[in-house]
């Protein structure tokens, strides 16, 4: 079976690839990439696979079975055209199977919001296309947190609008081994995962950081008018607005939800106890 894993040189795409071989053979992994040659570190072949491009796409997953569409990072209305184009490129090809990873966050009423709906949408065109398919919904990744440590520390603690809302955080190792699984594996086929760890507070990260590293850290929470002026004048308007629409989602309990973890991976997520304290350890 030949697997093929979209944006294999990113962030997610990297650990679904060292994932899926240690199930799988390298021979019959297949990494896509807008620039190839950042993947090839791998040992595994890679093809140009530009979302731009149904034509290019489509001679690029010949031979393909299995393809996980990592979501792209486009403005909404782009992406949702651009996913649209690995669908179609994938059936022209005669690939069997997408798998998506998707999003987990408010549907309506946030600055996030149109993110989150443009992901639907994918999930909609995925589920109808005819092929088989399967759906993650990734929960929010824990590594921004942890490497925006010093920032917490100059700052004196962490602000943000979540207020006492529970948000349901994953590494991407963690997705990166339910992912593999679930590319692997015919029973996930027509099944939608939230996949996260236990949902925790924006108290319980600050004690966690607090023992991973040593801080003094404290949780101060703000409302969304002002996280949104904070983050816009750190990271342009944008970004900014979005980050906070993330936030305001967690407050209003969006980003705490069922988790599937152990269904998809067949195993429970790594405790949130643990991680930290490998990152103490390693420190």
């Amino acid at each position: 079976m030949k697997i093929a894993i979209t944006a294999a040189s990113g962030h997610l795409g990297t650990e679904v690839v060292k994932a899926t071989i240690a199930l799988q053979t390298k021979e019959d992994v297949i990494g896509l990439a807008r620039t190839p040659d950042k993947a090839k570190p791998f040992g595994i072949e890679v093809r140009l696979g530009d979302h731009n491009d149904i034509n290019g796409l489509e001679k690029s997953l010949q031979s393909i079975d299995t393809l996980l569409l990592v979501s792209g990072m486009d403005t909404p209305d782009k992406r949702i055209e651009q996913h649209r184009n690995v669908i179609q490129a994938a059936k022209r090809a005669g690939v069997k199977k997408i798998v998506y990873t998707s999003i987990q966050g408010a549907e309506e009423n946030t600055a996030f919001s149109p993110v989150v709906q443009s992901n639907r949408q994918t999930e909609k065109d995925i589920s109808s296309s005819g092929l088989e398919w399967v759906i993650g919904r990734n929960g929010i990744y824990i590594e921004p947190d942890i490497e925006y440590i010093d920032s917490y520390q100059k700052a004196g603690g962490i602000f943000n609008c979540a207020g006492n809302g529970r948000c349901g955080y994953t590494s991407r190792t963690e997705l990166a081994y339910a992912y593999a699984k679930i590319l692997t594996e015919d029973k996930h086929n027509a099944q939608i995962y939230n996949l996260h760890g236990q949902a925790i507070t924006q108290y319980q990260l600050a004690d966690y950081l607090n023992m991973a590293f040593d801080t003094h850290l404290a949780y101060t929470p703000m409302t969304v008018e002002e996280y949104r002026a904070n983050r816009v004048a750190e990271l342009g308007e944008f970004l900014g607005t979005v980050i906070a629409g993330i936030y305001q989602g967690i407050c209003e309990g969006k980003a705490d939800n069922p988790s599937h973890y152990l269904a998809a991976a067949g195993r429970e997520h790594e405790s949130w106890q643990n991680y930290f304290a490998r990152i103490k350890s390693n420190v």
